[in-house]
């Protein structure tokens, strides 16, 4: 969303007409699903309707076939969207736990000899 100069609904209209557009040839180029965020709801039908791979919704799931879950379980606490419903709120201890394995990587305590499968130079350690 950075992109666009942050959260704001995209896809009203050329911009529709666009976004509609290009669901066809990203599901053909192999996606495993397309994600909609802050689009309106009757775009997201349509791209729904349209496409053969699921649509991931947020902001317009109810249009879609599921919504983005990262939101919902608090994933994030920067900021919270008005499409939001917390369900939870794990997102401090996962930071804490991303700047844990950050510091161990750093500090080269991970990945360690235990992490790793042995190398040819080690074949006597192989069952």
């Amino acid at each position: 969303m950075n992109t666009f100069g942050g959260y704001r609904v995209q896809g009203r209209g050329d911009d529709a007409e666009r976004i509609r557009r290009d669901a066809g040839p990203v599901m053909e180029a192999g996606a495993f699903s397309v994600v909609l965020e802050t689009v309106p709801e009757q775009l997201a039908q349509a791209i729904t309707a349209q496409i053969a791979i699921p649509t991931i919704g947020i902001g317009a799931w109810l249009a879609c076939d599921g919504p983005m879950v990262d939101d919902g379980m608090g994933m994030f606490t920067r900021f919270r969207p008005k499409f939001v419903k917390r369900h939870t709120e794990p997102g401090s201890e996962g930071e804490a736990a991303i700047a844990a394995y950050a510091a161990d990587v750093r500090d080269r305590r991970f990945p360690a000899a235990e992490h790793v499968y042995a190398t040819a130079s080690r074949a006597g350690d192989l069952a």
